[in-house]
């Protein structure tokens, strides 16, 4: 994923966080909000408590290729993932497929507000 379609900075972080948009399962918590961008930005956040940095390195590479599948990176919106614990427990495709149900639910949401 090229490095402009990523969330990266703190400040864009809380921008997002702070527009209290959510939509979340057992595995993440989906922060989002709209963009001026003509593009979708995503930004990935792992918590201390699922592993050492190698660990949450190789969680955070997973969910970059998981985005780039199910993400329309035409539309303009800013997505914040927050993972769970849970997320070891499943497989690479159960994940996927949450976060694919996530991330429709959003972008039914975001229509819906239009």
């Amino acid at each position: 994923m090229k490095v402009k379609y990523r969330v990266k900075t703190h400040e864009d972080f809380q921008e997002v966080i702070k527009e209290k948009k959510t939509v979340s399962n057992r595995i993440y918590v989906l922060y989002y909000k709209k963009n001026e961008l003509n593009h979708s930005r995503v930004g990935i956040s792992s918590s201390k408590k699922l592993g050492n940095a190698v660990t949450r390195n190789k969680i955070r590479r997973q969910i970059r290729m998981m985005a780039q599948q199910v993400i329309n990176f035409e539309n303009s919106i800013d997505y914040c993932i927050i993972v769970r614990k849970s997320y070891l427990e499943q497989t690479f495709e159960d994940n996927k497929k949450e976060l694919s149900i996530l991330i429709e639910k959003a972008n039914r949401r975001i229509k819906n507000e239009i």
